[in-house]
């Protein structure tokens, strides 16, 4: 009996479980509650527990734009009881400021109607005031690929807009993650594939840890921003990048295999590697990572762009200064003009004069701030110089012109009207010639130096007072002067021209000595080669040889072949101890056949010895 009452509550108690099992759930979470214009927020739907679910197909929020990323699946076991769950992906883009409520969203799920809670989102003008992602937040799902490396790396590519305009500057968000526990290295920095665009270069914006799938993750976030070329369908990306991870290296002995082995799926976080790093050594892996593409329609400016309009996409105000405002017929003016936003800076030119009549403009000077990572948001300053020619009393407005791609129009911006006060008329006459009279001319360089006292020095007045020194009209040739002035570069024309005859014949000469004295030794060694000479004339041809080798290899010009010995020789070639004692020989040889009347070497020269003294020759160098 009581054998039958424990197995009814255990059956009560599978059944409680289950029922409870059954019983799906939904919630919602934004991965920052404050964000600035401009700058994505994820928005997250998990639904938990067993059948299909059915997710909002739009979530339509005037000011902010959503569009859904992916979804992704998770199935988890704690102590033999599943579970399995489905996140939802969505991308915020905030487009004004201000604070907004996200209603609850309704989600079909094991036949019941769930409803999100309710979400609200402050968005603010000033860039900067968002909230980081704080860590150990839940992120499951975020990822819309994950490589090859057994989880231990993903990619996400985000492109808050689905459609845009030619021309029209697009953020872009790049996320990849590391498990924390394989001590990331990236190799190669994140490349987005594609054509039909440009891009920016990507500036990393944040790293922080979040909590993904129950591990921890290293997550940097990459920002950057894409402009289309032509009108059509792209797909941007895949996002590519190369990466090195620490695994544990491979071995023999088998290791005890986590509940997912159950499933087929290995873990390969189960190692003991993970748990504790200093159990074995591990080794670096290459892995390549790899993001989904994202499609993005881009479309063509509408026609009938006004005339001020050069290109600028996006948002922007302008405001207009000119100093000075009081000034005489001809005097500069600078326009200051500052054109601050959002949008493509690198198009956005000056503004245009909408009447330029009487005005004398030069070309314009630029500088621009950027606000954020990328330059989409900053402010172009701009100053151009204007004079009147005439009087004026207002500067002409100026005229820019922009496409607004949220209102899907062309907008003209005007400056305010600008009061200015221009004094004086056309230039005064030249000053006639004064007369011969010394009192007028006095009078008369009097009242002109008190005109020019009293002349503003913004900018120079005409000179009135003749010169001090007296011009000429004495053409230039017949002054002595000139004449003097020509001759002394003449002159140094032909010391120079002489010396350079002069070292050419000097030159010149040496080198027929030269080229005599190569003949020669060429000659003698032709002769050494043959076998017909006698001892007396070999020996006295061997040693002329060593004395013509020796002067041509002597720098010294002044040598004399006829004055080099066995020591110079010795000295001039750097012989060694040998070669030194077997010219020093030949040289003996020849003076006892050429002074000596009688000798002690027999009447011919053997092959060895002659072998010897050609070796010893042709060796010198």
């Amino acid at each position: 009996m009581f054998q039958r009452i424990s197995i009814a509550i255990l059956i009560a108690a599978a059944c409680v479980d289950f029922a409870r099992a059954d019983s799906p759930s939904v919630t919602a979470v934004l991965s920052n509650s404050e964000a600035t214009v401009g700058e994505t927020v994820e928005l997250q739907i998990k639904v938990t527990g067993p059948g299909d679910a059915r997710p909002p197909e739009e979530i339509s929020i005037d000011g902010l734009e959503i569009h859904s990323t992916g979804t992704s699946r998770q199935f988890e076991i704690h102590n033999f009881s599943t579970s399995s769950s489905v996140t939802y992906n969505y991308t915020i883009l905030p487009l004004r400021a201000g604070r907004f409520t996200i209603p609850p969203q309704t989600v079909l799920a094991g036949g019941k109607i769930l409803r999100t809670p309710e979400l609200a989102l402050n968005v603010a003008d000033v860039p900067g005031q968002q909230s980081t992602t704080r860590p150990g937040r839940s992120a499951q799902g975020t990822q819309s690929q994950s490589t090859n490396a057994r989880d231990m790396v993903f990619a996400e590519l985000i492109v808050p807009k689905k459609t845009a305009y030619v021309g029209e500057i697009v953020p872009v968000q790049i996320r990849m993650g590391f498990d924390a526990r394989v001590h990331p290295r990236l190799t190669e920095p994140p490349d987005i594939t594609g054509q039909g665009f440009t891009s920016q270069k990507l500036q990393q914006s944040s790293q922080n840890l979040e909590t993904i799938n129950g591990r921890p993750f290293e997550v940097v976030t990459f920002k950057t921003a894409i402009a289309a070329a032509r009108a059509g369908k792209f797909e941007i990306g895949p996002l590519q990048a190369k990466a090195q991870v620490v695994v544990p290296r491979r071995r023999n002995a088998p290791r005890s295999r986590s509940p997912f082995d159950l499933f087929d799926l290995d873990d390969p976080f189960s190692d003991p590697f993970f748990s504790n790093p200093f159990a074995q050594f591990g080794e670096r892996r290459d892995v390549q990572i790899t993001s989904e593409p994202v499609s993005l329609e881009v479309k063509p400016l509408p026609p009938n762009a006004p005339p001020s309009f050069s290109g600028a996409i996006g948002s922007f105000t302008m405001a207009t200064d000119a100093k000075p405002k009081s000034v005489q017929v001809g005097d500069p003016i600078t326009v200051t003009t500052t054109i601050s936003g959002r949008g493509n800076f690198d198009r956005v030119n000056a503004p245009l004069l909408e009447d330029d009549r009487g005005w004398h403009k030069y070309p314009p000077s630029s500088k621009f701030k950027q606000d954020d990572e990328v330059g989409i948001s900053g402010t172009k300053t701009f100053e151009m110089v204007v004079s009147p020619n005439e009087n004026k009393q207002s500067l002409p407005v100026l005229a820019f012109s922009y496409f607004d791609p949220v209102k899907e129009q062309y907008v003209t911006l005007h400056s305010e009207q600008t009061a200015i006060t221009v004094q004086g008329g056309a230039v005064a006459p030249a000053v006639a010639a004064q007369p011969p009279s010394s009192a007028p001319a006095t009078a008369s360089r009097g009242r002109a130096a008190v005109s020019n006292s009293n002349k503003p020095q913004d900018i120079l007045y005409q000179l009135t007072e003749p010169s001090r020194t007296v011009a000429s009209f004495e053409p230039l040739y017949t002054r002595r002067g000139f004449w003097v002035a020509q001759s002394l570069p003449l002159a140094a024309l032909f010391v120079f021209a002489g010396w350079k005859i002069r070292r050419a014949r000097l030159d010149d000469r040496e080198a027929r000595r030269i080229g005599a004295l190569q003949h020669e030794a060429t000659e003698l060694m032709n002769k050494l080669r043959r076998d017909d000479a006698s001892p007396r004339e070999y020996y006295a041809e061997a040693s002329r040889v060593v004395r013509l080798k020796a002067a041509l290899a002597s720098r010294n010009r002044a040598v004399d072949p006829n004055a080099v010995d066995a020591e110079t020789a010795s000295e001039t070639f750097k012989l060694d101890t040998d070669s030194r004692d077997q010219l020093r020989r030949l040289f003996e040889k020849n003076d006892e056949w050429q002074y000596s009347g009688t000798h002690n070497s027999p009447g011919e020269i053997s092959p060895e010895n002659r072998r010897d003294v050609l070796e010893l020759i042709e060796n010198l160098k």
